[in-house]
């Protein structure tokens, strides 16, 4: 079963979720929150597999909410629920720590399919739309801290080759496909290059990868 805690100011969007969820044989709500304070105290005690967050909410927020289960109960996964103007938001929360986005007019199937991508440790949004994200809003995000470097120097080429696609949004059998490699191949290289970049899943390859870009 994925456990899963719903994190939303409004109370008739957490009860639709709600009743989406459990009516799913693999997955259970373990709670529900209205902020992000509560959202922190409520993970801190059940550690569900997923936390569907809202951004923008009183009290505490979504990315400063995301930070702190991320730092304290680090086998929490968080998938970000935003709209198009509140993107800047999500990326703040992607920097925190969160697995992906959704938007919150997305169909059922695709936030079910989301939840489930995130709680086996795969990002729950095509990092394609995540780099379009950060391109619609470069000149609103927070500047690039230092570092990366000298890590970014340890990738050997064909990790380089590897990484390069991955943040432009390829999949594993398209970049198989383009590198003449297996998706066997492909995927171990996936995993060398997160690694040792110390990146938890493919949407934050993109991130690290505007950033570095940004910094150049």
């Amino acid at each position: 079963m994925i456990r899963v805690a719903i994190v939303d100011d409004q109370d008739l969007i957490r009860t639709g979720f709600r009743l989406l969820l459990q009516a799913q044989p693999d997955m259970d709500v373990i709670g529900e929150a209205a902020d992000g304070d509560d959202a922190v105290t409520l993970v801190r005690a059940h550690r569900p597999d997923v936390v569907l967050m809202d951004v923008r909410m009183p009290r505490v927020d979504g990315v400063t909410a995301t930070a702190s289960i991320v730092r304290d109960v680090p086998s929490t996964r968080v998938l970000v629920l935003t709209t198009f103007d509140l993107d800047e938001y999500a990326f703040g929360a992607l920097r925190a720590g969160a697995s992906g986005f959704l938007l919150k007019d997305v169909s059922a199937p695709q936030l079910l399919e989301g939840i489930r991508a995130v709680a086996t440790g795969a990002a729950a949004v095509s990092p394609r739309v995540t780099q379009r994200m950060l391109e619609l809003f470069s000149n609103q995000l927070p500047a690039a801290t230092g570092g990366g470097r000298d890590v970014f120097e340890t990738l050997t080429p064909r990790e380089r080759d590897v990484f390069d696609a991955v943040a432009e949004g390829l999949s594993n059998p398209e970049i198989a496909a383009a590198l003449h490699a297996s998706e066997s191949t492909i995927k171990t290289h996936v995993g060398r290059v997160l690694a040792k970049l110390g990146l938890r899943d493919r949407v934050h390859v993109v991130i690290y990868a505007y950033e570095r870009r940004h910094r150049q």
